[in-house]
């Protein structure tokens, strides 16, 4: 059945749910490209002000997903769930790193398809482009392969998979139509979906890092997703007041993650996330009976270098050195300027601006401004200290990595303004808010 695309957006407009058919006719309009940018914008803005009801989320999003190829695995005989995880973006956010080798070795299948940096927020295949010969843009048929050789692999998004999302979130980009619940519902479950997933678990930031810096949005977001998912699917809130681990960037976060999968350096928050993010997942696979058994597991592949082996293996199947792991600054590129940045007010670090600081990064030349800006991977902030932490003139906030001597100078009154210390230490806060 034939509709005219101005009369679906004028019924949204004006607060009327839309049925399974238009919805289905306007996604299909823009795959085919007969729906112009215009009336997507449209379209978007007016979803953004009157919502869609749950039915309507859930005809969208499975629009959305067959608007393209949808991948299965079941060919492929696996002996074990395929899982994913999805974060909706923070600074410092290494975990799909981790988690994906650590799933791999608690015997999930995870067929990975992340994305690049967007706004504040650093990208896991920019972080992964860093890595000399690690090629993000693969086959399908080379994409199978590896997930079923060695459990695990992390692509870039195919031209094929939900290819409507591309173009609506690229207008929602310039319509200031990002921030609406339903459409990020839609835009994150289409290409999970498409992937061919069992299960899956939400990584909903939560803070002034994160795209949802209050607990209801964050809730309603967590809410929105589970509803409308059709497979199993939980929902983890987690702080993100405070950048994720000890670094940010693109080479120390690789360099923060190898640190981790070989129990060289460990921070306790950022375990602690990785730690039930891979529980959930593990329980959502009934690859374990419970939370306890599953983080049970998640430490034993660690400990005992399986989780590691697994993440070398992956590296070296999509064409990285095979000796990443024992040779990481052999690969790495390093900024030509490291320096610390000390604090003017000595005290117990009391708030962290973490968007700001994620912002710096791009000024710094390790993010964005625009679609065609190549990325500096050797700068960033490492050894970034978190709240609580008393710093002063000889235990400094962070280390600087940086290309000149002027770009410093910005991040260091960057880092020194957005980083407030007190006399008394704040009181501690959990990464895991709620599931």
């Amino acid at each position: 059945m034939n509709y005219l695309p101005q009369e679906i957006i004028k019924k949204k407009r004006d607060g009327h749910a839309l049925s399974s058919a238009e919805i289905q006719f306007f996604i299909q309009g823009i795959t085919s490209g007969s729906i112009t940018e215009g009336q997507i914008g449209a379209f978007a803005m007016a979803v953004f002000f009157q919502d869609m009801n749950t039915n309507e989320r859930r005809d969208l999003t499975a629009a959305m997903q067959y608007s393209g190829e949808v991948l299965s695995w079941r060919h492929l005989s696996l002996n074990g769930p395929v899982l994913d995880k999805h974060s909706t973006g923070g600074v410092g956010d290494k975990v799909s790193l981790m988690l994906a080798p650590i799933m791999a070795a608690c015997g999930a299948y995870v067929p990975m398809i992340s994305g690049r940096g967007l706004g504040h927020t650093g990208g896991t295949l920019d972080k992964l482009e860093s890595i000399p010969g690690y090629n993000t843009q693969i086959s399908p048929a080379e994409f199978e392969r590896i997930v079923k050789e060695v459990g695990c692999s992390i692509i870039g998004q195919t031209g094929n998979l939900a290819p409507a999302d591309k173009r609506i979130y690229a207008t929602r980009d310039i319509t200031a139509t990002v921030d609406s619940i339903p459409l990020i519902t839609a835009s994150i479950l289409s290409k999970k979906l498409a992937a061919g997933l069992d299960g899956l678990v939400m990584d909903i930031k939560c803070g002034n890092g994160a795209f949802a810096d209050n607990l209801p949005m964050a809730t309603a977001l967590a809410d929105s997703i589970t509803t409308v998912s059709p497979i199993k699917t939980r929902a983890v809130i987690t702080d993100m007041n405070q950048i994720i681990g000890h670094s940010a960037g693109h080479n120390v976060e690789v360099l923060e993650t190898i640190d981790y999968l070989t129990q060289n350096k460990t921070d306790d928050r950022l375990h602690a996330l990785v730690e039930h993010l891979c529980a959930e997942l593990l329980c959502v696979g009934e690859l374990e009976p419970d939370l306890q058994a599953a983080k049970s597991k998640v430490n034993q592949v660690l400990s005992d270098g399986s989780a590691a082996a697994v993440f070398a293996r992956m590296v070296k199947a999509h064409g990285g050195p095979s000796d990443l792991l024992e040779q990481p600054q052999k690969h790495l590129k390093t900024a030509p300027i490291t320096k610390p940045v000390f604090s003017q007010c000595p005290g117990y670090i009391s708030a962290i601006n973490c968007r700001a600081i994620g912002l710096g990064i791009i000024a710094l030349g390790g993010g964005r401004k625009t679609a065609s800006d190549t990325i500096n991977h050797a700068v960033g902030f490492s050894m970034f200290q978190g709240l609580g932490t008393y710093v002063d003139d000889k235990t400094p906030i962070a280390l600087v990595h940086a290309a000149t001597n002027e770009q410093f100078e910005q991040a260091e009154k960057l880092i020194k303004k957005q980083v407030e210390t007190a006399t008394n230490p704040p009181k501690p806060t959990a990464i895991i808010t709620a599931v």
